[in-house]
């Protein structure tokens, strides 16, 4: 093999003589042109392409020559060196002393040729630069080109700059170099510095950002052709690589569907398809030996008779869904009675009256289904003419209506009674009627009592309002208005002596002057005292001081609203009023009055449904709006929707506030107590269905754990409401006491509760014209 080697690379380094010397021939050529700038650098171009690309061509076979090589290259690199000085000779006897920066003679060694090539190899982009021609160990002179020696390379080969081999990138991801060269040096990667706000600009000024890519064999930034992008959307789309490939040419048959006479091969069979195989045979004899043995048995005749199978064979009987745990067998049909007998007792025929009432009565309602008759004997019963179809309706009764077995569980009916406080242990409360107010003609619409619990008020349809002092009963003091009175409602401030009364279109502040003379005195003075603006605001409602006998009576202030008022309300401070005039086709249903500064304001723009009531939060700033089906809660201060409550009943009558404020009860016209538990949902905690008619007034007590309901039924119901200021425990509501002390007038009952203040009575007003008292 060595002969051969030598022959060959003194063949390939003959070549190379024969192409330095053409190099050199054409050298003086463009030297005659010397005269001109950039002439030189194009003849160097030339001679740089054709030297290195020779010498790179030829570089792997140098290295690996033996010692006799190396010094056929010793000699042929002295022959490029003594043609090297010549043309520079011959270009400094022409006088040409302008050469290029380019042209940068100096000496090389194998050493440093493959230096100039790592340093090729680090410069991004730049792979024209300067190329070294044929180098020796000796040092030489050399003149580097700008040309690319890879611009024309047409071969299919692998880049050949590449000398790490065909193996994965990843393996030098971490390390600084990109393989080694032919002396076992590191060929470092190009420096890539850019940081990303570098990359950022380079993708915001580069048009050819998008199709630039890295090449990770070289390391460097290959600009993709229009060519190579179409390619590559071909294959994102799934489209094949090629566009000249049709996809959809007709396929062609290699064998025809027409049957031939002669085969496709004609090719004569083997021999040994002959010849009896002994390997079939040995498998043969196995198998007949295991049918002498028994251990296969070959196959039976297939039966012909149908076989049925049981779906329920496997099933497991001890299982919930077992065939006979859940077996129901269809009900059987009632045997015939004496009323189905063609002679049936006299009992059984039916008389002309019930025969009318059997017939104007409803199928399904109908003990028989026909009716009973007598014939003289069994040839003249005709044939029954519902049979048809109560054999039609057998057959669907059997095969359509579903049987199921209810698992029954056995629990003690006292087990599922929640186990409630005995009323005993919940005491005190309100038990028997004490004191009974009379002096009302007609129905008591609306108490209310005094913040001392001293004095109660009334309000009743004859027109008039009584005061009244609670420990004896007696009327104290009568006024009268101009009209029947439907709500009245003492001040809870105790510095100020004002009861708001309302009648028609009508709110009227009294000062009833009982009790302390200084409070009544300072409530006078509030009132008088008071300034009006400069400048006067239109307000819907129109303020006036009360004069002449009205005064004398105890009015003070008189409210002219658009519509009637139904409903005044106090806020805990004592300085709002507000009052309800429900109208389902206007907006002005709330108005809130501000006393000492004399200011109607309507707080909503538009309200949603029919307003009932209305109530102030006792401690937060929040405002209740009752409708018919919803309780919306208000921020004052916010002035937003807070929340909604949905009560769950068709008409809502009457609303309290507990008063911690996290809790409300709702009254309502279908016989039903809601209580809210603000914290816990928006839909009621507990529904209460103890009366038997419509509620008209609910009410919390200030300080007892009680809260009572009236009704048309005539009854108030006192209940134990229990609320835990530990949030994980829910309220305890338990009913305690009936009270009855009205009597049902016009199919109306009690129409108004109050508790008094301090002390664990109740006050009830009813449509009898009286008030009673529940100690």
């Amino acid at each position: 093999m060595r002969p051969t080697h030598s022959g060959t690379m003194s063949k390939l380094k003959n070549k190379k003589r024969n192409l330095e010397e053409n190099a050199d021939e054409q050298l003086p050529i463009f030297d005659k042109d010397g005269g001109k700038d950039g002439h030189l650098d194009d003849g160097d171009e030339d001679q740089g392409d054709l030297s290195d690309s020779e010498e790179s061509v030829f570089s792997g076979l140098e290295e690996s020559g033996s010692d006799s090589d190396d010094e056929e290259e010793e000699e042929d690199g002295s022959e490029e060196k003594s043609s090297d000085v010549e043309e520079d000779k011959a270009a400094d006897g022409d006088g040409d002393d302008q050469l290029s920066a380019k042209e940068v003679i100096e000496p090389q060694t194998d050493g440093q040729h493959s230096k100039e090539k790592k340093k090729k190899k680090k410069a991004a982009g730049k792979e024209g630069g300067e190329e070294s021609v044929a180098s020796d160990r000796d040092s030489g002179l050399q003149i580097s080109s700008q040309v690319d020696e890879y611009e024309h390379d047409t071969s299919d080969e692998e880049d050949i700059r590449n000398t790490v081999g065909n193996i994965p990138m990843e393996w030098y991801k971490d390390y600084p170099h990109i393989g080694y060269d032919l002396e076992g040096k590191k060929i470092f990667k190009p420096i890539r510095n850019k940081d990303e706000l570098d990359e950022f600009l380079d993708k915001m000024e580069n048009p050819d950002y998008w199709r630039t890519v890295q090449d990770k064999m070289t390391g460097a930034d290959i600009r993709l052709s229009d060519e190579q992008v179409d390619l590559v959307h071909r294959l994102q789309q799934g489209k094949f690589g090629d566009v000249n490939f049709n996809e959809y040419e007709p396929a062609i048959d290699f064998f025809s569907n027409e049957v031939m006479i002669h085969p496709v091969t004609n090719r004569p069979q083997d021999k040994r398809s002959f010849i009896p195989s002994l390997i079939e045979k040995e498998k043969v004899g196995k198998l007949v030996h295991a049918i002498k043995m028994g251990w296969i048995k070959p196959h039976r005749p297939k039966e012909t008779t149908p076989q049925y199978y049981d779906l329920w064979a496997k099933e497991d009987p001890n299982s919930i869904l077992g065939r006979h745990k859940m077996h129901i067998p269809a009900p059987k049909m009632k045997l015939p009675g004496h009323e189905e007998s063609y002679n049936p007792p006299p009992e059984y025929l039916m008389s002309e009256e019930e025969r009318l009432a059997w017939e104007q009565q409803d199928p399904e309602y109908r003990k028989l289904s026909f009716l009973p008759q007598k014939f003289a004997c069994l040839r003249a019963v005709p044939a029954y003419s519902r049979f048809i179809h109560e054999r039609f309706e057998r057959c669907l009764d059997l095969y359509l209506c579903p049987r199921q077995r209810k698992m029954r569980v056995n629990v003690n009916p006292e087990d599922l009674i929640p186990k409630l406080p005995k009323p005993k242990d919940l005491q005190p409360f309100p038990t028997t009627q004490s004191l009974v107010y009379r002096g009302h003609s007609s129905l008591v619409r609306s108490i209310s009592i005094s913040p001392s619990g001293q004095w109660l008020v009334s309000g009743s349809d004859d027109c008039t309002v009584r005061f009244w002092e609670v420990s004896t009963a007696r009327c104290l003091k009568t006024v009268e208005v101009g009209g029947a009175v439907k709500g009245v409602a003492w001040n809870p401030n105790p510095s100020i002596c004002l009861v708001a009364v309302s009648y028609d279109d009508t709110v009227v502040l009294l000062n009833p002057g009982l009790g302390d003379r200084l409070v009544c005195t300072a409530t006078d003075q509030l009132i008088s005292s008071y300034e009006e603006p400069e400048e006067v605001k239109d307000q819907p409602v129109q303020w006036a001081v009360a004069e002449g006998e009205g005064h004398e009576q105890g009015h003070r202030l008189i409210l002219k609203h658009p519509k009637a008022v139904r409903q005044v309300t106090w806020h805990g401070k004592g300085d709002y009023l507000a009052c309800v005039m429900p109208d389902n086709g206007n907006s002005l249903q709330v108005v809130i009055h501000q006393v000492s500064k004399r200011r109607t304001q309507n707080p909503f723009r538009k309200n949603k449904g029919l307003v009932q009531c209305v109530s102030f939060h006792p401690i937060r700033p929040y405002f209740f709006v009752a409708t018919q089906r919803y309780v919306r809660v208000y921020n004052l201060i916010k002035q937003e929707l807070t929340k909604k409550l949905m009560a769950n009943c068709k008409w809502i009558s009457s609303m309290a506030i507990h008063p911690g404020g996290d809790n409300v009860i709702c009254g309502s016209y279908d016989c039903r107590l809601a209580w809210f538990d603000l914290d816990l949902s928006t839909k009621p905690y507990k529904v209460l269905r103890h009366h038997k008619k419509a509620l008209r007034s609910v009410a919390y007590h200030r300080h007892y754990p009680l809260f009572a309901s009236g009704s048309d039924d005539g009854n108030v119901i006192v209940c134990h409401g229990m609320v835990y200021n530990d949030l994980l425990q829910n309220p305890l509501i338990v009913p305690v006491k009936v009270l009855k002390g009205h009597t049902i007038t016009h199919d109306l009952g009690v129409l108004d509760v109050t508790f008094h203040p301090t002390q664990p009575w109740v006050f009830s007003s009813g449509a009898d014209g009286t008030v009673c008292l529940f100690t």
